[in-house]
């Protein structure tokens, strides 16, 4: 199955990839759309079947195959923004990361993974992919940490920055560099920037994962994962994407390519806010530390700053001992305690409890999680009742 026949990557035929910041919010609203005749109207339709004629074009059409006009919309925008010769789009973002990780390595093969990374992504791997065989190192996140770390049957390279859910923030240039030279694939988790505030391939990675449930989605109403990159590695992945049987459905992908064509202006306003919010957490009474890589204090900031456009709208806080969790989030008025994140609308989770719930306790302390730690999903509400919210309910 040809890329052209699936409609993953042909950039020929759509506009200009974008190389300046201004331009993601044309890209956003813009590529991908699958226009027709002027009577057909702006969007791209939506296809409801599941059931095509198979002597139509040559190839046999299914959206299992990821070969329907819905799923060609939102993957060539997705590869737009992120600069990608191709995207694929799953059904959620472990759909994508599992994918990755049956296609590129197989039991006997060897990957390094970033410590601390998203809970369900190390679910996957102790739960799943070890029990079968696959190898795994944990990586620190130094570069020049990495060559010790390399082995003859090394596949790939797995990261998230931002992290889940400390915000430790990965050299990606350097990263890329140290990978290069000894043939490994560089896959990143981008969730947490998006493609508004970062775009890996640029600094040298070759494949970008998305839990499109997340920005991309936007609004906290549909389940998505997506991947991006060059074509051939696409290819190479799109086999067991179909085995595994994550494709969305033509609902889910309309409603994903119109979320993101407010992807820029969303993502935009919510750094804004979060950057906002992370200079006035420090002066709070019950809060201890800040976790966000646009304060001049994190160690990341550096880094951030040369390669992020923006922070991000993600950060996290660590009440002060003698504050009650639960009684703190039960004040909340306006910030909702709730699983997930990246929507309009501002949540606030315990990683102990959600994301990182399925860690033992000895690795969760490991790694600096307990209850007192809190996530914040800054949305676009006006900054100024969000602090009030958090100020009220540490009173």
């Amino acid at each position: 199955m040809g890329l052209t026949g699936t409609g993953l990557a042909n950039q020929s035929s759509r506009m200009e990839k974008s190389d300046e910041k201004g331009r993601k919010a044309t890209d956003c609203v813009h590529a991908g759309t699958q226009s027709g005749r002027p009577e057909d109207g702006l969007n791209t339709p939506i296809i409801a079947s599941s059931a095509f004629d198979y002597r139509t074009d040559g190839q046999v059409r299914y959206p299992r195959y990821f070969n329907t006009v819905n799923h060609r919309a939102v993957a060539d925008k997705l590869a737009a923004l992120e600069g990608a010769e191709a995207g694929l789009v799953t059904g959620s973002g472990m759909g994508a990361s599992s994918a990755v990780f049956f296609s590129l390595m197989g039991p006997g093969d060897h990957a390094i993974v970033l410590r601390g990374l998203y809970g369900g992504t190390t679910d996957l791997i102790d739960n799943l992919l070890k029990p079968l065989g696959f190898e795994f190192s944990e990586w620190s996140g130094r570069p020049d940490e990495l060559p010790g770390l390399v082995r003859e049957n090394t596949r790939l390279l797995w990261v998230e920055s931002p992290t889940n859910p400390l915000m430790q923030i990965i050299d990606l240039a350097e990263t890329a560099r140290a990978c290069r030279q000894r043939g490994l694939v560089r896959v990143i988790d981008n969730t947490f920037a998006s493609p508004v505030n970062q775009r890996p391939l640029e600094l040298g990675f070759d494949l970008v994962m998305h839990s499109a449930t997340k920005y991309l989605g936007g609004h906290s109403d549909l389940i998505a994962g997506g991947l991006a990159g060059s074509g051939a590695l696409i290819e190479q992945i799109l086999p067991n994407a179909i085995r595994l049987g994550s494709a969305p459905n033509g609902q889910d992908l309309a409603l994903l390519e119109r979320s993101m064509k407010t992807l820029e202006i969303r993502v935009t306003r919510a750094s804004d806010n979060a950057l906002d919010l992370a200079n006035r957490l420090p002066a709070l009474d019950g809060i201890t530390e800040v976790y966000y890589p646009g304060l001049e204090s994190h160690p990341g900031h550096q880094v951030a700053t040369r390669q992020m456009d923006r922070y991000g709208a993600m950060l996290s806080f660590r009440l002060a001992r003698g504050t009650d969790p639960e009684a703190f989030l039960d004040r909340l008025r306006l910030i909702r305690p709730a699983v997930s994140l990246g929507g309009v609308e501002s949540t606030i989770c315990q990683p102990s409890r959600t994301s990182h719930a399925k860690l033992a306790p000895d690795q969760q302390g490991d790694l600096g999680i307990d209850d007192r730690l809190m996530r914040l999903s800054v949305g676009i509400e006006d900054v100024r009742d969000l602090a009030g919210d958090l100020y009220q309910a540490l009173q």
